[in-house]
């Protein structure tokens, strides 16, 4: 019985070795069939959003259309009813300030809405035709967040011109004057040459989980809206302006009259989209400016939506040569712009 017992024992072990020798080549093979045919994984990418942008009509010219507005009094053609508590009539006027700079003064009628939420509130309109006004301090953020409505399907948003800066002569209000100045007058690195040429780079290359345009668009608004890092003063460019990428927007007579820093490249108004979007560095830290840092702004809300590691150099080059843009009557800031009156919250 006992050798009986030792030779069951030796065949079954004899048996076990021969399952696992079997069985070894079924796993290899199955893990290498799940391997071989397992999708590739699939992302978005520039290309993906650049494409849905274009069909859905969302290139930079047509964004710009019609962006900013003067709230000048109905009577003059405004939307301003001097007569009605300064109210502005059929417009949701979102006030973007601190809840604190709000109490202390803004439009009767108007909402304090916060940069991030802007697109929730919108959207609870439940009007995609509904004409949006958007105030800030300056005309500068108020740039960021028209960017995200019109992109997010709000067509007629607008930019409420200087901020609530431009809306009363009370002086509390106004963060405008204190950063106007002259320091770029005789600066070594403002310059009056002809304009480099543009260079040619490539696109943005990160990546996204979706595939889906609208989803990705939607994803990249909300990642612009929540980049506090969009903005520079002009004096920290002038003193090393080679440490970055710098692209004025302005047409050629300005770029040489009114000087540049120097290495800046220009951008012929209206000319920059999805395709010579190129013209930036992918790598670098890319900087826009114009007159009066609101135009920039609201490219630079764009430029980082498409994925471009850019900022807007603030107020413009009313930071930097103020007396000689405003004595040639270019576009700048005077205090007081309008003289209207305003709500206090209780």
């Amino acid at each position: 019985i006992l050798i009986l017992t030792l030779k069951f024992l030796k065949m079954k072990k004899l048996f076990s070795y021969f399952l696992v020798v079997m069985l070894i080549p079924a796993f290899v093979l199955t893990g290498c069939k799940d391997d071989k045919d397992e999708d590739p994984i699939v992302t978005g990418n520039f290309t993906t959003l650049s494409t849905y942008m274009t069909n859905q009509n969302l290139d930079l010219p047509t964004l710009l259309d019609g962006w900013v507005i003067d709230p000048e009094p109905i009577a003059d053609g405004g939307i301003v009813d001097v007569d009605n508590d300064f109210t502005i009539p059929d417009w949701t006027v979102f006030d973007i300030r601190s809840a604190d700079d709000f109490a202390l003064g803004h439009v009767k009628g108007s909402v304090n809405v916060s940069l991030a939420n802007i697109v929730t509130e919108a959207q609870a309109i439940n009007d995609n035709t509904a004409k949006i006004l958007v105030v800030c301090y300056s005309g500068q953020t108020a740039g960021r967040a028209v960017m995200a409505l019109r992109l997010s399907g709000f067509p007629n948003a607008k930019v409420s011109k200087f901020g609530f800066s431009a809306w009363s002569d009370n002086a509390t209000f106004d963060k405008w004057s204190s950063k106007v100045s002259d320091q770029a007058d005789g600066d070594a690195n403002w310059v009056t040459t002809a304009a480099p040429t543009m260079p040619v780079n490539g696109y943005p290359t990160w990546t996204t989980t979706s595939t889906d345009g609208a989803e990705i668009l939607a994803e990249k608004v909300t990642e612009m809206l929540a980049n506090s890092s969009w903005i520079v003063g002009g004096t920290d460019v002038l003193a090393t302006p080679a440490n970055y990428s710098i692209y004025n927007y302005w047409v050629e007579a300005d770029y040489t009259n009114f000087g540049h820093f120097s290495g800046a490249f220009r951008v012929e108004p209206m000319s920059l989209n999805l395709e010579t979007a190129s013209s930036l560095n992918p790598e670098n830290d890319n900087l826009i400016y114009c007159y009066t840092g609101q135009t920039s702004s609201i490219i630079t809300a764009w430029l980082q939506v498409i994925g471009y590691n850019v900022k807007s150099i603030g107020n413009g080059v009313n930071g930097l040569r103020y007396t000689t843009l405003s004595d040639a009557g270019k576009p700048h800031w005077h205090f007081p712009y309008h003289s209207y009156g305003y709500e206090v919250s209780k």
